[in-house]
C-alpha cells in the first residue's frame, strides 16, 4: 500500500523528502476547513501546525485517517479525545523547537531587565532617554517557571547561568526531577508571592485556563514581571492588563495571545509589554527539526513502529 500524507500548514523540504520517499505527499498549505472535510477522507494521515483545526468533523470524516502529527508541542487544536475514540493516533514533536522558545524567554528576561525595546524605540525616534532607562539586573534575582518539562528546564539553565535563584511549579513533576534539574520546588503560590520574574511553559487545558487572573496577581510582589512563550489564555489578560496599570506588575513580555492575530490590542501597546507575533518556535534550526521528526514519528505511526511522542 502507498500511503496518502496530507500537508496542511506547509513542511520544510527535508521532512517532505523524507515523506515522499514511501508516501504520495499532498501539500495543501492555507487549506480552509470546508475544503478539509471534502479531501481528508482520502488520506491516511494528516500534518497539521496551529492554524488547522483538527476538530471531531475532520478526525470522523477521515475514514482512512490514521495518524495526525502536529509540527510542534502544542496539540490544543486537535481533538484528542475525539482521536482516541476513533482509535487514531495523534503525535507531535515534543522537543525540537525546545532550545528555540527556551532562548526566546531568556531573551524577555533580559528585555524586560533592561528595557531593549523602549532604548530601541527611543534611539530611531533620535532621542537619548539614558536617565529614563535605568534597569535592574538578572543576577540574584529569583525566576519562577511556571511548567518544568523540556522548555522551562532549558529556561532554568540558562537562568542560573546568570546567577538567577530558579523555582520550579510542575504538578506532574516531583521534587527529585525538579532538584536534579537544578531548580528548587515550590508550590504555585510560594513560586507566586516569591519570585522577581515568572516564565510560563505549560499547555493550555481547562485546569490552566485563567490560571493567572486578578486573585494570582494579587499574590505576587510588587514590580514583578511576567513572561509567556507558551500559549494565549494561560493568563487572562484583562487582569494583566489591570495589574500593568495598576504597578503591581512591572513589566510583561508575550509571544502568546488569547486570540491570533489579536482583536484588542490595547495590552500590546502598553508600554510595559514586549510582544512578537507567536514566534517561539521559529527558528531555522528548530523548523528543520521539526520537520524531520514529524516526519519520521508520522511514518513510524503508520507502520505501526515505537513512537516516542504519542499523544494518544
Amino acid at each position: 500500500m502507498t500511503w496518502k500524507i496530507l500537508v496542511t500548514d506547509g513542511l520544510e523540504k527535508e521532512g517532505k523528502s523524507i515523506l515522499e520517499e514511501v508516501a504520495e505527499v499532498a501539500d495543501k498549505k492555507g487549506i480552509e476547513a470546508p475544503e478539509l472535510l471534502e479531501i481528508i477522507p482520502e488520506y491516511h494521515a494528516i500534518i497539521v501546525r496551529g492554524r488547522t483545526k483538527v476538530n471531531r468533523a475532520v478526525l470522523e470524516a477521515g475514514k482512512k485517517l490514521k495518524v495526525v502529527g502536529r509540527m510542534g508541542v502544542g496539540i490544543d487544536n486537535i481533538d484528542v479525545t475525539a482521536a482516541k475514540e476513533l482509535g487514531i493516533t495523534v503525535v507531535n514533536c515534543a522537543v525540537a523547537t525546545s532550545e528555540a522558545v527556551a532562548e526566546l524567554a531568556m531573551g524577555f528576561l533580559f528585555g524586560l531587565a533592561r528595557e531593549i525595546p523602549r532604548g530601541d524605540e527611543t534611539m530611531k525616534t533620535e532621542k537619548f532617554s539614558k536617565k529614563e532607562l535605568s534597569g535592574i539586573e538578572l543576577m540574584g534575582k529569583t525566576l519562577g517557571i511556571v511548567g518544568f518539562g523540556n522548555i522551562g528546564r532549558l529556561l532554568g539553565k540558562y537562568a542560573a547561568a546568570m546567577g538567577m535563584k530558579i523555582l520550579a511549579y510542575d504538578e506532574y513533576r516531583d521534587a527529585a526531577y525538579i532538584h536534579n534539574a537544578g531548580a528548587e520546588p515550590a508550590t504555585l503560590d510560594e513560586l507566586l508571592a516569591t519570585s522577581d520574574f515568572i516564565s510560563f511553559h505549560l499547555p493550555l487545558t481547562p485546569e490552566s485556563k485563567y490560571m493567572i487572573s486578578d486573585a494570582a496577581f494579587a499574590k505576587m510582589k510588587d514590580g514583578v514581571r511576567i513572561v509567556d512563550a507558551a500559549r494565549g489564555g494561560i493568563i487572562e489578560e484583562a487582569a494583566l492588563l489591570r495589574a500593568l496599570e495598576s504597578g503591581k506588575v512591572a513589566g510583561a513580555a508575550l509571544d502568546v495571545f488569547e486570540k491570533e492575530p489579536p482583536v484588542d490590542w490595547t495590552l500590546i501597546k502598553h508600554p510595559k509589554v514586549i510582544a512578537t507575533p507567536h514566534v517561539g518556535a521559529q527558528t531555522e534550526e528548530a523548523q528543520l527539526r521539526a520537520a524531520v521528526d514529524i516526519s519520521t514519528e508520522v511514518l513510524n505511526a503508520l507502520n505501526d513502529q515505537p513512537l516516542r511522542w504519542k499523544i494518544c
